[in-house]
């Protein structure tokens, strides 16, 4: 009987400690438990982004973008966040942004016209916050060509996301 009760014990004991445990404290604790986001819609020129749920805004937010911030992206370097069609198709919890969201960019066309002018089109175009990076900069538009939130926003937005969620930007 006492060694029954000393196992019990020892279980216990191992479950409070593991769950103590230093997880990934990257990894967002939050979860979403609102209407699924159908769709992303950018307007660059407002700097504002809509995560919307059929035809409801559910979440808008101020962004950043890309450090050229008119126009389509062209190629590697240019430092403008694309125009388009693009859907969302990765999740990095360790991005030195503090999270970060994948946009599919390039698509088919985006390499067909970067290489007619014998150049790289460029990826790695992400949602992401602000990492320390952003906040040393401390000035809009600073990116490589991505999207910028705070690092508060990314962490919900980072629960709100599903792989294959359409994103429309727009000039």
């Amino acid at each position: 009987m006492i060694r029954a009760i000393r196992a019990f014990f020892a279980v216990v004991a191992v479950a409070v400690l593991a769950s103590c445990g230093g997880g990934d404290s990257l990894q967002p604790s939050k979860t979403y438990q609102g209407p699924p986001i159908t769709q992303i819609v950018v307007k660059k020129a407002d700097r504002k982004m809509y995560l919307v749920s059929g035809k409801e805004v559910v979440k808008s937010y101020k962004i950043d973008l890309g450090n050229q911030p008119f126009g389509h992206k062209q190629f590697e370097g240019d430092g403008r966040t694309p125009e388009g069609l693009y859907f969302i198709d990765r999740f990095n919890p360790r991005s030195r942004y503090h999270l970060s969201v994948g946009i599919s960019y390039p698509s088919a066309q985006d390499v067909a016209n970067a290489a007619a002018r014998g150049q790289r089109p460029g990826g790695d175009i992400f949602i992401h916050g602000l990492g320390p990076e952003g906040r040393a900069l401390n000035r809009p538009d600073w990116t490589a060509g991505c999207i910028a939130v705070t690092d508060q926003e990314i962490e919900e937005i980072f629960t709100m996301l599903r792989p294959g969620v359409p994103i429309f930007i727009y000039p």
